[in-house]
């Protein structure tokens, strides 16, 4: 049996991670630091660790005790606005975090296939000609979360280029689903809920809603993670995105029609960013075409799901 290790288990990716690992007879050991979600919600066949990813040390010890074949690095401080507010944590766990990793596995003298969680805020604003972006597009990010990613990219070629590690780099557009907090989809569709239960009146706060994002399903976003571990080349970089840039202004439509709730929209200033990309959409061609990945989820059906998640836990 295949062993997978999956740092950062307890964020919204692991929660459908995990579940799809352990359906094709991986065994999975999955850690956590600071979760987002419940791990009750994750699958008991899955083991679970606490870990930091800015200790050595620790890193060390769990990769040395269970020698894992894959390592799906998802950890990470995720969050553009929190790494305004926390650039020194963000730059630590990001940066930091993915050099103990590939130290620790050299130090080891192991060989595993390493997917690194890389994303679309690394290349910052884009013109409109260029949508959407392609893989060899610079970078230039606008906040310390897109810095860091950067560098767990650069370091993931570097240790591919200068040990031969066979690192995978996923360049993340953004992605949605159950159990998602903190980004535009989850936070409208809990609003939604909450009004719909008499727990918040009847407002939706937005932020810019002239915004253009190619969303993806987290379920079609794993099928991507673990077709690259199938089939990726190592050391090259993958864009996964959605195959439509959606207007912010269209996913709350989408929300109002299926809710069939009419409530006043009310901007609020804190959920604007003093620096935000105009549109962010990426060029899937080279990870279809390596890998025969499709997106099978489309937008609609992911609101549904979203809103019944929240139906259930609020």
């Amino acid at each position: 049996m295949k062993k997978v290790l999956v740092t950062g288990a307890c964020g919204m990716m692991g929660q459908h991670l995990l579940p799809l690992l352990i359906s094709k007879n991986y065994q999975v050991l999955g850690t956590y630091f600071r979760p987002t979600t419940n791990i009750k919600e994750l699958p008991k066949e899955a083991a679970l660790k606490e870990l930091d990813v800015r200790d050595y040390k620790s890193v060390l010890k769990v990769i040395e005790s269970f020698k894992p074949d894959y390592i799906l690095h998802l950890a990470a401080q995720s969050y553009p606005t929190v790494s305004l507010e926390e650039p020194h944590y963000t730059a630590d766990t990001n940066i930091q975090g993915t050099i103990n990793l590939f130290e620790a596995v050299r130090y080891l003298k192991l060989d595993p296939t390493i997917l690194v969680a890389c994303s679309s805020a690394e290349y910052g604003f884009v013109e409109e000609k260029d949508v959407p972006v392609k893989e060899t597009h610079p970078l230039a990010p606008l906040h310390p979360y897109g810095v860091s990613k950067v560098a767990q990219d650069l370091l993931s070629y570097q240790y591919h280029k200068n040990y031969g590690m066979k690192t995978l780099r996923a360049r993340i557009f953004n992605t949605t689903g159950p159990k998602k907090v903190n980004d535009v989809c989850s936070d409208f569709t809990k609003q939604a809920v909450l009004i719909e239960k008499g727990l918040q009146e009847n407002k939706i706060y937005v932020g810019n809603l002239d915004k253009r994002r190619g969303i993806t399903d987290a379920r079609d976003m794993i099928e991507a993670f673990l077709l690259l571990m199938e089939k990726g080349k190592y050391g090259e970089v993958y864009n996964i995105s959605g195959e439509k840039a959606y207007l912010i202004k269209d996913i709350l439509d989408i929300i109002l029609r299926q809710t069939k709730l009419n409530p006043e929209i009310v901007v609020d200033p804190k959920l604007l960013r003093p620096a935000d990309e105009k549109i962010i959409f990426g060029d899937n061609t080279k990870l279809k075409a390596h890998t025969a990945w499709e997106q099978k989820i489309p937008i609609e059906q992911t609101i549904k799901d979203m809103l019944d998640y929240w139906r259930q836990v609020l």
